[in-house]
């Protein structure tokens, strides 16, 4: 698995967060079900990559 630098994974967080606050702003009751799904997926997806993320900003100190 490539390391990355400190930086690097610190603009990734900064995408990834805005792309996140996006979709948590969009009204699911206004989706069609298969939409629906896919963004709650999506957010999910989101979650765990921030997650990783920060674990791996951590590890770097």
């Amino acid at each position: 698995m490539p390391a990355y630098a400190r930086p690097e994974l610190e603009e990734a967080h900064k995408a990834l967060l805005s792309t996140l606050r996006k979709c948590e702003k969009i009204d699911l009751a206004k989706q069609g079900a298969s939409q629906r799904s896919l963004l709650e997926r999506r957010i999910a997806a989101l979650k765990i990559a921030l997650e990783l993320i920060e674990r791996e900003i951590s590890a770097l100190g």
